[in-house]
């Protein structure tokens, strides 16, 4: 775990050299806004598989074909 977050910091000190720590405000904003976008499609697509699933799964009203 500690082998990660030093990798993390490392990579903070780059992105802050890299592209200046004006920049990086705005970054972050469309980091944030892409992850939360992923987060509300795939809950979306979680939601439209269990729907699909439980009205498949559901018993119908089919009743014996008259012979």
């Amino acid at each position: 775990m500690p082998d990660i977050l030093i990798v993390l910091i490392v990579i903070l000190i780059l992105a802050v050299i890299w592209r200046g720590p004006k920049t990086l405000p705005k970054l972050g904003e469309a980091m944030g806004r892409g992850v939360k976008e992923a987060k509300s499609e795939a809950a979306k697509a979680q939601e439209e598989i269990q729907t699909r699933t439980t009205s498949s799964t559901t018993p119908t009203d089919e009743t014996d074909p008259p012979a």
